[in-house]
């Protein structure tokens, strides 16, 4: 190796070192200072290269990829492969943050035995440092054994998309009383499980706030308000590339889904009349 490519290979890995991973760890020391949690989906290598080098701390290998990717109306027809196949292509392409991998339906729910050797699936197969499970007591002897493990576990309460065939609607959930105070029974229930964190799903603002200050554990809110410790969306949705899904928790900070409509018809028009490839595009 010449002294001038050593110099550079020295000189990136110094930048490497010097970029803090983010671990469950450092989680719970960001909520301790106050510090808020930025977290977005992610479902492929070129879209997670970007939401990390972007410096988001948290990347969710959703199982919105059922819906944003594969096109389906629910979450619940998408299985294990399909989720290690998409956290495997995005932890190839992240270098800083936490990934966090769904557990899709069927693979946790009544059958901790089951939980637990799909959570071994995810982790060794996907090399995520997480995973996501829905639900509260009714799933607590999956999460207490999935931890047995030593696998990072994270909550997700309020709405759950994969039990909308139970609820039969995406309204915004625990507005009465009794399912407001099993929401913040199930989240103390999961904190002393040993979860890291929590995902908090379409639930009055205050509610999240009452959550986030009872737990010692990062509380992240998507149509939670701002009182929680962080926040997620849905990558595709918040970069207007999806239309159909229009919530009032989501902002649309691009409206990515015109432009590429707009470039790719650009594209198709110059085909037709010849235009592409002009002389400076050609061998």
């Amino acid at each position: 190796m010449s002294i001038i490519n050593c110099q550079l290979s020295i000189q990136k890995m110094s930048v490497q070192s010097s970029t803090k991973v983010v671990t469950t760890y450092r989680l719970s020391e960001m909520k301790a200072r106050g510090e808020k949690i930025s977290m977005l989906t992610a479902y492929d290598y070129t879209m997670a290269g970007l939401v990390d080098k972007a410096g988001i701390d948290v990347i969710l290998v959703g199982d919105s990829a059922a819906n944003v990717i594969a096109g389906h109306q629910t979450t619940v027809p998408f299985t294990l492969d399909n989720m290690i196949y998409h956290g495997r292509t995005v932890t190839r392409a992240v270098n800083r943050a936490l990934v966090v991998v769904d557990m899709p339906f069927g693979t946790y729910q009544g059958n901790s035995k089951e939980a637990l050797s799909s959570a071994i699936r995810i982790m060794k197969e996907t090399e995520a440092d997480a995973v996501k499970l829905e639900g509260g007591e009714e799933i607590l002897e999956s999460v207490k054994r999935i931890l047995t493990a030593g696998i990072p576990v994270m909550g997700h309460l309020g709405l759950t998309p994969q039990s909308i065939n139970k609820f039969g609607t995406y309204a915004v959930r625990a507005k009465e009383e009794a399912e407001a105070e099993k929401l913040v029974s199930d989240a103390h229930l999961l904190e002393e499980a040993g979860c890291f964190g929590i995902v908090l799903e379409k639930i009055p603002a205050k509610l999240g706030q009452r959550v986030a200050e009872e737990l010692k554990i990062p509380v992240i809110g998507i149509g939670a308000g701002g009182g929680v410790d962080g926040q997620v969306l849905v990558l595709h949705d918040m970069l207007g590339i999806t239309q159909e899904f229009s919530p009032r928790f989501l902002r649309r900070y691009r409206a990515l889904g015109e432009e590429m409509l707009s470039a790719i018809s650009e594209y198709h028009n110059d085909v037709k009349t010849g235009d592409f490839p002009n002389e400076s595009e050609q061998y």
